[in-house]
Parts: structure tokens; C-alpha cells; sequence
């Protein structure tokens, strides 16, 4: 199959007007996700290997927390296509993070804070 370079990509909408909506084609983009795949796939499997290891389990917590940040990284950029918008490519990893993180110690505070009321006497 040959690729033409003046061939025209795109799709018919299929509805009563018929119109045929011009798509960007861009060849590289295979290899792109191709290469994103397969760098998936390594930090996946080094996630799964270094899981059987004999390594402290709080080093492990930080090491899968850093490789998921890394893998979000590449979902986002490459098949959310926001590479090339740098502010909403970090709000969209590092401001959940930061919110889950808050929901942590707010939930924590919160569970403390439960018991204070076992040793406060009523009126």
C-alpha cells in the first residue's frame, strides 16, 4: 500500500448532507504511539518485576508513585495529544495529585479528630 502525499484523509459524515471532513494525516504519528507503547510497556514491566523483589516496601511506595506519574506523563501527552500544551499537560497530572493528596491528610485529620468527642463531657 502506498502512501500518497497528496492524498487527501479524512471521512464522510453519513448523514442527510453527506460532506466529507478533511482529517491531519500525519505518517509519523504510527511510530509515535508505537514508541509510546512499547515505553509503556517497559515501565509496566518494571513496575510488575520490581514488585517480587526484596526491596523495603517504602521504597517501593515512591517508586511505583514516580512510574505512575511517568506513564500518566505519556497517556496524557501522546494519546491526549496536550504535548504541545505545556500548562494543561501539567494540571492534569500534577493537580489530582495534589488534590488526592489532599484528601488524604483531610481524611486523616478528620479521623483523628473523631475521637476527641469520646472525651468531651456534655453538659
Amino acid at each position: 500500500m502506498s502512501e500518497n502525499k497528496n492524498e487527501v484523509h479524512g471521512y464522510y459524515t453519513g448523514d442527510i448532507h453527506n460532506q466529507f471532513v478533511e482529517e491531519h494525516y500525519d505518517p509519523k504519528n504510527r511510530a509515535v504511539i508505537w514508541r509510546t507503547f512499547w515505553i509503556l510497556l517497559a515501565i509496566t514491566l518494571a513496575e510488575v518485576s520490581i514488585a517480587f523483589t526484596s526491596i523495603s516496601h517504602n521504597i517501593l511506595i515512591v517508586v511505583f508513585i514516580a512510574l505512575t506519574i511517568v506513564k500518566a506523563y505519556f497517556i496524557v501527552a501522546y494519546f491526549m495529544h496536550l504535548k504541545h500544551e505545556k500548562y494543561t499537560l501539567i494540571y492534569s497530572i500534577i493537580l489530582p495529585f495534589i488534590l488526592i493528596l489532599y484528601l488524604i491528610v483531610m481524611a486523616l485529620g478528620e479521623g483523628n479528630y473523631i475521637h476527641f468527642w469520646d472525651h468531651v463531657p456534655f453538659l
